[in-house]
This record gives structure tokens, C-alpha cells and sequence, in this order.
């Protein structure tokens, strides 16, 4: 169900502690952690520790817990220093677009070029 922890999502088990991962930033209903397969010199995911499968799901149940999301990007690029030199705030939804993990998230990249139009 929707807001709750999944069994078998990778992401709810980083949130639980379960599985290990990199955390840079922590607050009350984020977690932002490295991504294990970066595509650019700074490659960060920020995730809502509630279980939405995509991005839209989590706008339209929580979009207080959407925006939190949006404000920690802006918050690891600024712990990152890439604002200055620019960075992508990326949201897949589905697998045609890349989502390979069905728990909303956003991917924070930057550190390099960022060329358009992408992939």
C-alpha cells in the first residue's frame, strides 16, 4: 500500500536501515544517499522515507513530502558546490523512461556537462 514500507523495495530498506547506502543528508521525511552506479561526478538520490511508486503518486498523496524532496535536492547540490557551476534534478517515472526502482526519487547529477536533449 502506498505510505507504507514494501518488503521487497530497495528503497524502504535503505530507509529502514536494512540495507547500507552512502547517506549525505537525513531530515524527517527525506533520505539522500549516492547513488551505487553514477552517471556524473556527483550522482545523489533523495527519497521520501514513505513508499510512493513514482513521483506522481507521491505529488498527489503528499505534496508537502514532494516538495521536501525538491528542497533537499537544491540542498545536496548546495552541499555538493555544483549550484554554481549548474546541476539535473532528475524524476524517472516507469520503466520505458529509466525507473528501475518503483519508489519515487529524484537524482541529483551534476559535477560534469549536462548535454540536451538527455538520453
Amino acid at each position: 500500500m502506498a505510505g507504507e514500507p514494501q518488503p521487497d523495495c530497495l528503497f524502504c530498506k535503505i530507509v529502514s536501515g536494512e540495507i547500507p547506502a552512502t547517506i549525505v543528508r537525513e531530515t524527517e521525511t527525506t533520505v539522500a544517499f549516492r547513488d551505487i552506479n553514477p552517471q556524473a561526478p556527483t550522482h545523489v538520490l533523495v527519497i521520501p522515507r514513505l513508499h510512493h511508486p513514482d513521483a506522481a503518486s507521491l505529488a498527489a498523496a503528499e505534496p508537502a513530502v514532494a516538495a521536501d524532496v525538491l528542497r533537499e535536492a537544491g540542498n545536496v547540490a548546495a552541499d555538493e558546490k555544483i549550484t554554481d557551476t549548474g546541476y539535473r534534478i532528475v524524476l524517472n517515472t516507469g520503466a520505458g523512461a529509466g525507473q528501475t526502482v518503483f519508489h519515487a526519487h529524484a537524482h541529483v547529477l551534476g559535477g560534469r556537462g549536462m548535454q540536451w536533449p538527455p538520453g
